[in-house]
């Protein structure tokens, strides 16, 4: 890792995406961090032109900067969607500055946006990692798991509204078989108790004149007597 300076205000440390530049002291919006140089490569020669790295900063159409040498510390500076920082091009002095857009504190990492070309190359496919672009994948998260939590709630919900409805209708149901119950005892018993009446005045009484124990309505005779002479 390069040495850096005491007197300057940023440091390279460990960063979500490997390694970071962080503010070691209060940075004023507006400042000047640091300039982003290295060689300069003219795409109209061939050899320069064949050249590819991620640390490529062009000026215009004809210069390029290769950022990739170590002493440039600018390049360990990250991306980010919502940057504290911005790079300030100068394409005549073909110079490139890293300034402030925001007042940064100590401990703060310094991003800056690439634009859209280098995300689209290089950060798209595997995901931006800048803390904005993680809060809104966080974001989402939430709300996907509170989306399965309200969907599990509500068939929880429906399953235990079936569950109490079922459970009405067979309580109606063993309400409704109790009475068929009552019912079919109440006309058996009476059956037998009209049955067990017939059978008794057969065996008892007299019926149309007709002996039925030895006993008869009309006087004549009970058990082989006339009632007359007795």
């Amino acid at each position: 890792m390069p040495a850096i300076s005491p007197n300057k205000p940023y440091r390279v440390g460990r960063s979500r995406t490997g390694l970071g530049l962080f503010a070691t002291k209060p940075i004023r919006k507006g400042t000047k961090i640091i300039r982003y140089f290295g060689p300069l490569l003219d795409c109209r020669k061939k050899k320069d032109d064949a050249i590819e790295n991620k640390y490529l900063f062009e000026l215009n159409n004809r210069w390029t900067i290769d950022g990739s040498v170590r002493e440039n510390i600018a390049r360990y500076i990250n991306h980010a969607c919502k940057p504290n920082a911005e790079s300030d091009v100068k394409p005549r002095k073909r110079k490139v500055f890293i300034r402030a857009i925001k007042n940064i504190e100590p401990g703060e990492e310094i991003n800056y946006d690439y634009g859209t070309d280098y995300f689209k190359a290089y950060l798209k496919p595997i995901g931006c990692k800048c803390d904005a672009c993680e809060n809104k994948r966080r974001k989402k998260r939430a709300e996907a798991r509170a989306e399965r939590l309200r969907e599990r709630e509500k068939a929880e919900r429906k399953a235990r509204r079936l569950a109490e409805k079922l459970a009405r209708v067979n309580e109606k149901l063993k309400k409704l078989n109790g009475k068929s119950k009552r019912t079919n005892g109440d006309g058996a018993n009476g059956n037998e108790i009209h049955a067990n009446g017939h059978a008794k005045q057969a065996n008892g009484k007299y019926t149309n004149g007709k002996f039925t124990n030895g006993k008869s309505t009309d006087g004549k005779y009970t058990n082989g007597h006339d009632s007359a002479s007795a």
